[in-house]
């Protein structure tokens, strides 16, 4: 029987420790899985015994995120360029020269950034809900685009309810058809997180940032028709955020992505971990060493 043991381990990069977790052979073919809003590598616990069989996966937790350091946002500048920085010094402490990559959420515009910097790394991309087109933002993105159009103070407080328990709740249970399959550990333990001191500034500052990654979007594009990285989209199609148009769109500038929608929501994996994994587990073997 092979070893799916699931190492937790940190570095510290530019004075912050991050914490991830690592499982597989060391000599396999390495997975990069990252998490978004407002979990942490905790959202791959079931995912990681199913890959870890046959790849080298690390999942790491980004700062503000998870066991990584969170400092104050008046002593850190939580932007995704700079998350992605970070992780920079990351994928380079850890010396992964080859990869694939996971994205979700806001680990979509950190490892895209990723990817724009270090193509000749990147052996293929598996999205899950991670959005990169302007198709894909929904309705719910409206609050929080009046706030990058004026941010001014009265506009940033209107958004705190987005780190609310109700918040929470709703983002793991929307278009979800059958909520007994949603752990309550999963949203009880983000929550519990969110609500530490300070940490509602932190999250407010990367909302307000995440206008650059709408901005980036053109990049990113520009990155797949030159590159043209092999794609597996792995959707739940009722999420109140990035809605399946997102998804689809990627097919404009990367015709052979292979896409696959999953009835359920933003959270896929809470519902569809061994679904996903067998697709992701396809799409890997398919993949350049």
């Amino acid at each position: 029987m092979k070893d799916t043991s699931i190492h937790y381990r940190s570095v510290t990069v530019d004075g912050l420790k991050l914490f991830y977790r690592e499982a597989g052979p060391e000599k396999a073919p390495v997975l990069l899985l990252l998490h978004g809003y407002p979990t942490s590598s905790h959202m791959f616990r079931n995912l990681i015994p199913q890959l870890s069989e046959k790849y080298h996966v690390i999942a790491p937790d980004l700062p503000g995120f998870g066991n990584s350091s969170a400092p104050d946002h008046k002593e850190f500048n939580y932007t995704f360029d700079n998350l992605a920085e970070v992780m920079q010094g990351f994928i380079d402490q850890l010396t992964l020269d080859r990869f694939a990559i996971y994205i979700f959420d806001y680990g979509a515009p950190v490892g895209l950034r990723l990817a724009v910097a270090n193509p000749d790394k990147i052996t293929g991309i598996i999205s899950q809900n991670g959005n990169a087109y302007e198709e894909g933002l929904s309705k719910e993105w409206d609050p929080i685009q009046r706030y990058w159009k004026d941010p001014s103070q009265a506009n940033r407080d209107a958004l705190k309810d987005f780190v609310s328990k109700e918040a929470t709740w709703f983002q793991y249970h929307q278009g979800v058809s059958d909520p007994s399959l949603i752990a309550p550990e999963a949203y009880l333990l983000d929550q519990q997180l969110l609500d530490r001191p300070g940490n509602i500034e932190i999250q407010l500052d990367l909302v307000k940032d995440y206008r650059s990654n709408v901005a980036m979007y053109p990049d990113f594009h520009k990155y797949f028709r030159k590159y043209q990285p092999k794609l597996l989209l792995v959707w739940g199609d009722k999420d109140p955020y990035f809605l399946p148009a997102g998804a689809e769109a990627y097919k404009k500038d990367l015709p052979n992505a292979d896409l696959k929608f999953f009835d359920t929501g933003h959270f896929a994996l809470e519902t569809h971990a061994k679904e996903i994994g067998s697709n992701i587990l396809l799409f890997m073997g398919t993949l350049p060493k």
